[in-house]
């Protein structure tokens, strides 16, 4: 299918100033003396003027020699694809590189490495819901550079992370009180629409009762121009915008002449207006010269592309007044109208907008006469949120009448608000006693797959074999499904071969799916990861990631969610974490949002990772408290325990041993844990209690006593060629070891680790272990250097390169080993000065993990405070470094 297209001229401009207009200096000035602000936000309800105040703004800063680009968004902009197609475009305008083909993400990236100074202008960003969607924008603020801004104009407070800026100082909030006119721009505003002249006591309670509304303004305006009685007028209109604004479209519109008023209430149906779809509704008019009329007298219209012949848009606040007056004069024509409206877009091959006004109008039977011929379509290109949108307005009743579009309403279902609802709803259709063969072929792959994605896996392999027996079916989509889900079930209760002939299987079925090669290419690559090919997994991973969906398919935004988070995950690995990042801002809200329980537990995961190891300790350990609350609400024991395990391994790296041995023994449940130690759940394959509780005992409780129970789950996994899981279990034999006095086993261990590691690319791995690992890998890189240096062969260029690499990620941790060698070298005793209290509640939180702002925040001081305590504390302690003064503070017994 193909890629998003880019938006319409018109989308990556202002739209075109209709008249003279107000100058609005002073908020133009304020933004632009803003320079250090990450995000300017205009913020007022409808008529504002929030567009105008933009275009003047940018204007002004063109002026000034600063870059800008305007994108105005849509609601179909909710898609991940088309908005980072949008974003794309918008950016080119700014004279930066261009992302490269089929990395979309990497839009950030290049305004995020601009050196000079620009200005992004989004536009109706109210429009836009989708969690995914706004995380990119919050990461796009977050990551300008000193020199870039971003400008949003939104009826709504949008979640941008406001707070946080606002505290940093990174936010302008430009709202209704700043964008209302001043008495003297009223009076401007008169002047410059040629309108009646107006005394001065009239021009003053004018604007008291308009209170310098521009819309309420602009269509009294309008009103005098075809009315002479201008104190009357005034006087007669009071009460909210809302009343103001229908007064006085009441009073234009009873001044148009007929023909143009009928116009404008039977188009007023249509989002888009164009000279074809108008002529459907009225075929007595000449409808082309009535727009064009409408764009000359300024009335009302906006085109949409900036083509004077092409498409136009009413106000909103016109267009809702327009509607309203039809069914209040003309109710028996709404739904004629709205029919008129769907068969010329049915004649014109346009099923959306087809089904979308004969629901509007009411004509549910020919909707769904519509939606039947189209919905196997729609559901083959994983357009499940349109699907789903319509299954929710569509009388139920009605729908269970058709089988067929019954089980797609159970598709959509599925991959909007996850298994359970869709699982309750396909019982409920009473679907499975259908004879219609499609019907069949569809529950016949449901069942299974709800069931997998329910964590039920056994009841989907009993019920999957039984499908995968009825195959072929009527439905290659269905029977490539099944396969794909089922290669899942049976890799998850360890039976690989079985697994990659049904992934063969769905191959062979998918007949042009989208949906399914993104789902075939993830499994092939779960697998690879499975078996150690990190390098192979991420291909695979990035190919179904990268799949070009329809611009306002689900299947970018929620269908890739699968592949999506499984991407996120071995970036992760490659210890990118900023993309990464980028990825679980995207996938993460979606992956929630389905249910699937791996995803959930990895996306969520991996987050508080990146936040903890970035020192935003607290963030780590919220995002680990929503998981947990996730996996309550959705009655999910495995996710709940996965978030209490990974916050023991938090307690654990902050030197927490009791609190994060009370957190594992919170986290076991036997009966999960036993099912989870039989199956092989792609969340659990280098994270489960045993692991937990093995790491727990190497660094606070009996490390040698660890060491059978290591040996046995290594070589359980190597037997299984679950070489993945088998790398961490290499890495804890290591540090088992080291910490049991075995330094030579040690280096042994971590040797048959590091080779393979070091060709795949392995390093999260690694690193989330914390700064344990580093004297291992520091004296393994001192043995080759040394050997090196004696005229032995050298070693490996890739593993001493990877050596290089990890311990260039520890830093001063290695450092803080080195120096800690001569114990003589730190002070033994106290301090040179008694630590202050604030001094020692610094030390902890370091110790902790915390970063400078995430301290200064914690404290409620600033970032050079902490500073000033940090290198008193250091003076205080003789340490040269972070790590080092915690661990002299440990010795002195300063903290735990």
């Amino acid at each position: 299918m193909p890629a998003p297209a880019p938006p319409p001229p018109a989308r990556l401009s202002p739209p075109p100033q209709r008249a003279a207009q107000v100058p609005r200096d002073a908020i133009a000035g304020r933004v632009a003396a803003a320079a250090s602000v990450k995000l300017v936000l205009v913020r007022a309800p409808a008529g504002f003027g929030k567009t105008t105040a933009m275009r003047q703004t940018r204007e002004r800063l063109e002026a000034q020699g600063t870059a800008t680009a305007w994108f105005t968004l849509e609601r179909a902009d909710n898609d991940v694809s088309r908005f980072l197609a949008g974003l794309g475009a918008a950016v080119a305008q700014l004279g930066l590189e261009a992302p490269p083909p089929g990395a979309p993400l990497a839009v950030m990236d290049t305004l995020a490495r601009s050196e000079a100074p620009f200005a992004l202008f989004l536009d109706d960003l109210e429009l836009i819901q989708e969690p995914a969607v706004l995380g990119l924008l919050r990461e796009v603020v977050e990551h300008l550079p000193r020199r870039g801004q971003l400008v949003v104009g939104s009826r709504s407070l949008p979640d941008l992370g406001l707070g946080r800026l606002r505290a940093r100082g990174q936010l302008l909030e430009i709202d209704a009180a700043l964008l209302r006119f001043s008495l003297a721009e009223t009076a401007e505003f008169f002047r410059l629409r040629a309108a009646p002249a107006l005394p001065a006591d009239t021009l003053h309670r004018l604007h008291d009762k308009t209170e310098g509304w521009i819309t309420a303004l602009w269509l009294m305006a309008m009103a005098l121009e075809r009315r002479g009685a201008v104190d009357d007028l005034v006087e007669r209109f009071s009460g909210t915008h809302r009343d103001v604004a229908d007064y006085l479209a009441e009073d234009v519109l009873a001044h148009q002449p007929a023909p143009l008023r009928e116009f404008l209430l039977r188009t007023s149906i249509l989002r888009q207006l164009d000279a074809p779809v108008c002529q459907a509704l009225l075929p007595r008019t000449d409808c082309g010269a009535m727009l064009r009329q409408l764009e000359a007298a300024n009335l009302f219209v906006t085109p949409v592309d900036g083509d004077a012949d092409g498409r136009y848009r009413y106000h909103s606040l016109f267009a809702d007044f327009l509607r309203n007056q039809l069914a209040r004069e003309q109710p028996e024509q709404v739904a004629r109208l709205h029919l008129a409206a769907s068969g010329w877009y049915e004649a014109q091959q346009r099923p959306v907008p087809a089904i979308d006004h004969a629901i509007e109008g009411g004509d549910h039977p020919h909707a769904l006469h519509l939606l039947a011929q189209h919905a196997e379509t729609f559901l083959e290109q994983g357009r499940m949120r349109l699907l789903d949108r319509w299954f929710a307005t569509l009388p139920a009743d009605k729908v269970r009448e058709r089988p067929l579009l019954q089980v797609v309403a159970v598709w959509a279902q599925c991959f909007t608000h996850g298994p359970w609802q869709a699982m309750q709803r396909l019982e409920a259709s009473g679907c499975a006693a259908s004879d219609d063969p499609a019907v069949q072929a569809h529950v016949n792959a449901l069942t299974p797959l709800l069931l997998a994605m329910m964590d039920r896996h056994q009841e989907a392999a009993d019920a999957g074999r039984a499908s995968l027996a009825r195959l072929p079916s009527c439905r290659p989509f269905a029977d490539s499904v099944l396969s794909n889900a089922m290669a899942h079930v049976v890799s998850v209760m360890g039976q690989q071969h079985e697994a990659h002939r049904l992934l063969d299987a769905a191959r062979r079925s998918q007949s042009g799916s989208t949906f399914n090669r993104m789902y075939t290419e993830s499994m092939e690559g779960l697998f690879d990861l499975k078996e150690g090919r990190l390098r192979q997994a991420t291909a695979r991973f990035r190919i179904a990631v990268s799949a070009t969906p329809h611009a306002a398919s689900y299947t970018h935004t929620n269908g890739n969610a699968w592949a999506g988070v499984l991407y996120a995950g071995v970036v992760y690995e490659a210890n990118a974490l900023d993309a990464a990042e980028h990825l679980l801002n995207v996938y993460l809200p979606l992956a929630r949002d389905v249910g699937l329980p791996d995803h959930m537990i990895a996306s969520h995961r991996m987050r508080a990772r990146i936040a903890f190891q970035r020192g935003d300790v607290d963030v780590a350990f919220v995002l680990l408290t929503e998981l947990e609350y996730l996996g309550h609400e959705r009655q999910l024991p495995r996710v709940v325990a996965s978030a209490k395990l990974e916050r023991a391994r938090m307690l654990l790296l902050q030197g927490h041993g009791h609190a994060a041995r009370e957190e594992l023994a919170r986290a076991d449940d036997p009966a999960l844990w036993e099912r989870v130690r039989r199956l092989h759940l792609a969340a659990h394959e280098v994270d489960d209690l045993l692991i937990g509780r093995l790491r727990w005992d190497i660094h606070f409780g009996d490390a040698r006593a660890a060491l059978p129970a290591l040996d046995a789950a290594l070589a359980e996994a190597l037997a299984a060629n679950r070489q993945h899981r088998a790398l961490k279990l290499r890495l804890l034999l290591a540090l088992a070891r080291q910490r049991s006095g075995d330094a030579a086993g040690a280096s042994a261990a971590l040797a048959e680790l590091l080779q393979p590691a070091s060709r795949e690319g392995f390093v999260r791995l690694i690193l989330d272990e914390g700064p344990a690992v580093a004297p291992l890998l520091q004296r393994l890189r001192s043995v080759a250097q040394h050997g090196a240096s004696e005229g032995r062969r050298a070693d490996d260029p890739i593993l001493a390169d990877y050596l290089d690499r990890l311990l260039t990620q520890y830093g001063s941790a290695v450092l803080a080993e080195e120096a800690e060698a001569p114990a003589g070298a730190l002070p033994a005793e106290a301090p040179t000065e008694p630590l202050t209290g604030k001094e020692l509640r610094v030390l902890q939180l370091l110790a902790e993990g915390y970063s400078n702002s995430a301290m200064a925040e914690k404290l409620f001081v600033s970032d050079s405070t902490v500073r000033t305590h940090l290198r008193s504390i250091n003076q205080k302690l003789g340490a040269h470094s972070r790590t080092q003064a915690v661990a002299i503070a440990r010795r002195m017994g300063l903290m735990r």
